[in-house]
């Protein structure tokens, strides 16, 4: 069975990680949390880099390992991909000599079609007879991930690889992130407190806190939980997975569908049939008793509330079913009075289309 079992015990003093994992062994695992919830801690654990004195690690079957039988595969052992906050490349070496320099960790003879594949994907060709003092920050990590699954992992490790990036640089490499997620067929663990990096990459979510798991799942059910406090904050949002339907050039928007329900949105250039991520932010979802007769807002939902709870500055959180899809909304606890909300009510939804974020 293709997943990853890993279970940690680390015991710092200030602070104990505790981790009990079952992981999908494919598509990208996304382990969200602020500064010292024990992200990089675990990345560490999982790469070796950190021996607990109790901890098992099964990746797609195989024990790289095991307090209780003795077993440890070092580092170098590990056939593992580690992409850092920094790039790290070395400087005096050309772009296709650190890319060499990272086939020479492979015992058996290197796959140069599958280098040539990665090099496209990650669209450094015409970069690689360049110097990495050259480089954009951007492209200076995509040349790290390249060197990173030259080596042919069985997994990939990133360790918050956008931080050191600015907003123009970051909304440069997601894209190529997003192919990665798309083509790879190897698990990837990628860390981040960023929730928009959550929303366009993430297949699994596991949301850490103190070194503990607080949730753990498909990102359709984890990121809407309300006793997380990740749905409280105010970016807080819902990823929809959708498809595009039709195009509607007169009015700059484009259709997508869903199962059960469509939605209008700003224009996207893609093909009819183009699969989307489309991030619906909770502060920019409505409810309505009734469905609403004369209204500026194109997407009105039948939805059935699932879940009710107050947080912090007089906001209540709703967990929504639309048809097929989970959506969480942010109101004022005044209005949820004043209409009266209860579990299981059937309400409608209404969401702002120019709001969303649209991920290819």
């Amino acid at each position: 069975m293709n997943e990853i079992r890993a279970s940690f015990q680390l015991d710092y003093g200030e602070f104990n990680l505790e981790i009990d994992l079952i992981l999908p062994g494919t598509g990208i695992t996304v382990l969200f949390g602020q500064s010292g919830s024990g992200k990089t801690t675990l990345l560490r654990c999982i790469a070796g880099l950190q021996q607990p004195s109790n901890g098992y690690l099964e990746i797609n079957g195989v024990v790289w390992q095991d307090s209780k039988q003795g077993v440890f595969l070092p580092t170098y052992k590990r056939p593992l991909g580690y992409v850092f906050q920094e790039a790290n490349l070395f400087p005096h070496l050309s772009v296709r000599d650190n890319l060499q320099y990272g086939l020479k960790r492979i015992t058996k003879k290197p796959d140069l079609a599958a280098l040539k594949q990665t090099v496209e994907l990650l669209g450094i060709g015409q970069l690689m007879e360049r110097m990495p003092e050259r480089l954009s920050g951007g492209e200076r990590q995509r040349v790290a991930i390249a060197r990173a699954l030259a080596v042919k992992p069985q997994i990939l490790l990133m360790d918050e690889p956008l931080a050191s990036l600015d907003s123009k640089r970051k909304q440069e490499i997601l894209p190529y992130l997003s192919r990665l997620h798309q083509q790879l067929d190897i698990p990837v663990l990628y860390v981040t407190h960023s929730q928009q990096e959550v929303a366009q990459l993430a297949d699994t979510l596991v949301i850490l806190e103190n070194g503990r798991v607080l949730a753990s799942g498909a990102l359709s059910e984890t990121q809407n939980r309300l006793d997380v406090a990740q749905a409280q904050e105010q970016d807080a949002s819902t990823v929809w997975l959708v498809a595009i339907a039709e195009h509607e050039p007169s009015y700059h928007l484009t259709r997508v569908i869903f199962s059960g329900g469509s939605l209008s949105l700003p224009a996207v250039e893609a093909k009819i049939g183009t699969p989307l991520r489309v991030q619906i932010y909770a502060r920019d979802v409505s409810i309505a008793l009734e469905a609403p007769v004369a209204t500026s807002i194109l997407n009105v939902l039948p939805a059935t509330i699932v879940e009710i709870a107050d947080a912090h500055g007089g906001q209540s959180l709703i967990r929504l079913q639309v048809a097929s899809q989970v959506l969480l909304a942010h109101i004022t606890r005044k209005s949820a009075l004043l209409l009266d909300l209860k579990v299981g009510m059937a309400v409608y939804v209404q969401i702002k289309g120019v709001s969303t974020l649209i991920h290819q």
